[in-house]
Order: C-alpha cells, then structure tokens, then sequence
C-alpha cells in the first residue's frame, strides 16, 4: 500500500557528515508527521527527529545543534543531515510517517527498512 525506502548510509569518520533521505510513495493521499528513529546494537529504538506538515521540528537532546531534519512535500521525502557526528551515533536509521492512504483516508504509521550509519573513531 505505501512504503518507506532509505538511503544515504554509510561509514564515516568521526567529525564527518552524512545526509540520510526516506522516500514514501504509494496509495498516499497525504503525510503528517515523517520522522527518524535509530536504534544501536543492544539498545531500544530511540528518537532522533521530528517534523511535521508545516515544517516544526522536534530533536532529541543528543543531536540537537549537530542534525537537521527537513522535507520536502511535493517529494514525500523527509531528510536527516547528520554534521558531527560522533562514534555514538553509530546505528541502524528508520524513517517513520504517519502516511494518510487513499483508500480509507486513514492514518497509518509506516516504518523503512532501515540503513546502517558507522562511525568510525
């Protein structure tokens, strides 16, 4: 029905920069609030990013001044620009939507696949 599809991973050295980039497409009739998640090994699922329709954004204490989200709607593509990035952000990287479909006009939370983000110290 819809799916989210990541790109932009990789390995980096610490300091470095990496651009992720989520892509939904589908039965979507619009998107709400579009978001990245990052779990490392042995650890929960956390927040990173938030960002809703109208452009506000909501960052975790950990990234905040060094990540950027944005989007762009006419896409359905919501970026993370990772700047400084540490031996600690080391992760597998989700995107999350709240993708409104066309055929019911229900909201429905949508997950990527995840991509791998290293860095290297």
């Amino acid at each position: 029905q819809v799916q989210l599809v990541e790109s932009g991973g990789g390995l980096v050295q610490a300091g470095g920069s990496l651009r992720l980039s989520c892509a939904a497409s589908g039965s979507i009739f619009s998107i709400k609030a579009m978001g990245w998640y990052r779990q490392a090994p042995g650890k929960q699922r956390e927040l990173v990013a938030t960002i809703t329709s109208g452009g506000s954004t909501n960052y975790s204490d950990s990234v905040k001044g060094r990540f950027t989200i944005s989007r762009d709607n006419a896409k359905n593509t919501v970026y993370l620009q990772m700047n400084s990035l540490k031996p600690g952000d080391t992760a597998v990287y989700y995107c999350n939507a709240a993708i409104v479909v066309v055929a019911s006009l229900n909201a429905l939370a949508a997950w990527g696949q995840g991509t791998l983000v290293t860095v290297s110290s």
